[in-house]
């Protein structure tokens, strides 16, 4: 099992529902497909650092989990075919990638 973090940004005109919905279906999506979330990570509407269709802003959403190497360009097939989706980015994590993040959600959950 390898591991990736993937990162999408949806569109900044759905609903606070309609976003956690399109969440819920590429998590959903993941699992369905022999994958498992490590990590979930809603990072809030932000401002793009350029317009992207005319948008200034856009939901930010990362999920980092394990699966095996085709999973990621069948999730990217299902990013391109959604409207809701303006931009995404998948990683394939190194080891040391893993042992940081690791390290860095244990230092946050530390108060």
């Amino acid at each position: 099992m390898n591991h990736y973090e993937t990162v999408f940004i949806l569109t900044p005109v759905l609903s606070d529902d309609q976003m956690k919905e399109a969440v819920k279906k590429y998590t959903g999506f993941l699992q369905e497909n022999g994958g498992s979330i490590v990590h979930e990570d809603h990072w809030g509407l932000r401002k793009l650092a350029y317009p992207i269709q005319k948008k200034s802003t856009g939901f930010y959403h990362l999920v980092e989990f394990e699966g095996p190497g085709d999973l990621v360009n069948r999730l990217e097939v299902e990013y391109r075919r959604d409207e809701r989706v303006i931009r995404f980015l998948s990683v394939k994590l190194d080891k040391h990638a893993v042992e940081y993040n690791e390290k860095r959600r244990r230092q946050q959950s530390t108060p």
